[in-house]
């Protein structure tokens, strides 16, 4: 399952479908462009609550990865960051069916 989330991540990102970072994830979802974001295991639960409390605002689904930490999802990507806003509908519904859920 891991495997096939970061592959694709990793498309999602060669595409330009992907924000990286805090402040790029947050304005995604402001601009209505996010679709879903992504956390990687090793962010600090404050910045998860901030994130949580954002993506709350527009009703942004959010997935928290239990065991792909920050280093491993910036190989992964292209780009070192901790949390990622998937800006592109199939690639978020692709992503959450791994997880068993919808977007």
């Amino acid at each position: 399952m891991n495997n096939k989330i970061l592959t694709l991540l990793g498309f999602a990102s060669k595409a330009g479908k992907l924000s990286f970072g805090f402040n790029a994830s947050a304005e995604a979802i402001k601009a209505k462009k996010s679709k879903l974001i992504i956390i990687g295991a090793d962010i600090s639960s404050k910045t998860k609550k901030e994130m949580r409390f954002v993506a709350g605002q527009s009703v942004v689904g959010i997935i928290e990865l239990e065991n792909i930490n920050q280093n491993t999802l910036s190989n992964a990507v292209g780009r070192s960051c901790g949390i990622i806003s998937v800006n592109d509908s199939s690639f978020a519904s692709a992503i959450a069916e791994e997880f068993g859920r919808k977007c």
